[in-house]
This record gives C-alpha cells, sequence and structure tokens, in this order.
C-alpha cells in the first residue's frame, strides 16, 4: 500500500510522455572543472550526440502547450556557473543530463521497464568508473502520462467514465464537472516501505498538435535518504513496481482497456 497490488501489464496505446530517471549525488566539482571526456566515451556508443547548457530543471512535457514557449522558459532557468552536459541517442528519444549533483536519464519512447534499466545502466556505469560518488542522496523515478481521448478512441468521453472520482474531484461531478475549466491538483504521499514517497500532480492540459484537452498525471517517486551505490537498481524497482500500481489505481476499467494492456 497505499496502492493496491495489480497485474503488471504492458499497453498498447500507451498514455507515457516521458520517464525520468534522477540520481543525485553530493557535489562532484570536476563534473565542472574539465570536460567530461572520459564519460563520454563510455556513452557516447548509444548517446551519440553531446552538448553543454546551463543546469534546468524542469522537464516540460512534449505533448501539451505552456503559457510561454518552453525554450523561453528554458533560458530563463539556466543558472550561471553549473554545467549541465547532455548526450543523446541520434533519434533523440534517449538523453543522459551530467552536472555535479546528479545524472539523469530521460526517455521519449518507453517501452518497458527492462529496456529502461539497460539503457540507465550506461551512464550509471559510466559515472561510477569514472567519478566514483560515495553514496546516493536522492533516488527519483518520475512518469509524466497525458492521457489524450482522441488516442484511445474515447471522443467526447466524459472524464468522470475514464478516470476515478478521487482523481478527479468535482470535475468529475455529473452536476458541475462540464463547468470546470481549469483542474490541478497536488498530493504527496507515504509509499510503504516507510522511506519513499511519492509526488503527484494531476491537471487538465491543452496538446501542442490540436485543440484537445487532455488530462496529466504526473507521479514523481523518490527517496532521499543516504543509499549505497550497490542498492540503486533495488529501490529502482521498488519505485517503478509502485509506478505500474498508481496508474491502474487512477484510472477506471474502461479506459484501461481502451489502451490496450497485455499482461506480462
Amino acid at each position: 500500500m497505499p496502492f493496491p497490488e495489480v497485474k503488471r501489464v504492458l499497453y498498447g496505446r500507451n498514455p507515457l510522455d516521458e520517464v525520468i530517471c534522477q540520481l543525485r549525488f553530493p557535489p562532484i566539482l570536476r563534473i565542472d572543472a574539465e570536460i567530461p571526456a572520459a564519460f563520454q566515451e563510455k556513452v557516447r556508443t548509444f548517446f551519440s550526440s553531446c552538448s553543454e547548457t546551463g543546469q534546468w530543471n524542469i522537464e516540460i512535457p512534449s505533448e501539451v502547450q505552456l503559457p510561454i514557449a518552453p525554450d523561453i522558459v528554458r533560458q530563463a532557468l539556466q543558472s550561471s556557473g553549473v554545467k549541465n552536459y547532455e548526450f543523446s541517442s541520434e533519434d533523440g528519444v534517449w538523453k543522459i543530463n551530467l552536472t555535479r549533483t546528479f545524472v539523469a536519464l530521460t526517455s521519449k519512447k518507453y517501452e518497458r521497464w527492462e529496456k529502461f534499466k539497460e539503457k540507465l545502466e550506461i551512464p550509471f556505469q559510466a559515472l561510477i568508473g569514472v567519478y566514483s560518488p560515495e553514496y546516493f542522496s536522492r533516488i527519483g523515478l518520475r512518469y509524466v502520462d497525458i492521457i489524450r481521448r482522441s488516442v484511445m478512441e474515447l471522443d467526447g468521453v466524459p472524464w468522470n467514465e475514464l478516470l476515478q472520482p478521487y482523481i478527479l474531484g468535482i470535475a468529475g461531478s455529473p452536476n458541475v464537472g462540464d463547468s470546470v475549466v481549469n483542474f490541478e491538483s497536488k498530493y504527496e504521499l507515504n509509499l510503504s516501505d516507510a522511506a519513499s514517497i511519492v509526488r503527484m500532480i494531476t491537471k487538465f492540459v491543452k496538446a501542442v498538435d490540436k485543440d484537445e484537452i487532455c488530462f496529466m498525471i504526473d507521479s514523481d517517486f523518490h527517496n532521499t535518504q543516504k543509499q549505497p551505490v550497490e542498492s540503486v537498481f533495488d529501490k529502482l524497482d521498488y519505485l517503478n513496481s509502485r509506478a505500474s500500481r498508481l496508474i491502474q489505481w487512477a484510472i477506471t476499467e474502461k479506459l484501461h482497456k481502451a489502451m490496450e494492456p497485455r499482461e506480462l
């Protein structure tokens, strides 16, 4: 608990817009002081593109609109003096970010946890081999789901038939739900290990490519207790299993079936 155990499935119509794993460690000033050439050599077989930017920590879902352009947001968030090295796959689907306090892996086309972990091993082993962090101060795994009714062939179906009432709040009311023009909620929940937390943000968002209102479930699972290097993937396995439970807890059986689940 808090989310009930469910059978693990793969969705044919996967609502995931992006998945991010961020591993934080005590500052390693050498990452700022020198070009990370040795790190690049260990990752560039798959992450062939490299660039350097100022540090910014806000991920913007690619399918939704913001009041201002994402590039302007990123420029405004850049902080001088802190380097952020970005290593990307040739197709741009996978990205590593390396700074003096964290390494992160982002996937824009998530299929299943085992494949994500295989890619995560690349920057993880490079970090350990080149910079030898003593421990990790935060382990995070973030899932951003964008539920688009048009993709699910559910155009016009009310949200209260697709999402559970405790997710929608008054937006799911049969009397006033249609009058809700803006919606956002934020919760933080303790997980059953008494050490991890999920920060969950739900809100209405608008699709970039068409005038369609979508529903975003942004769930950031994290553990901020000091973790030895060898326990990282055990902790991530735990967080991933809770993420699978959360999404099925949040949706109705109607939406679950529309997403074309396949049991593993």
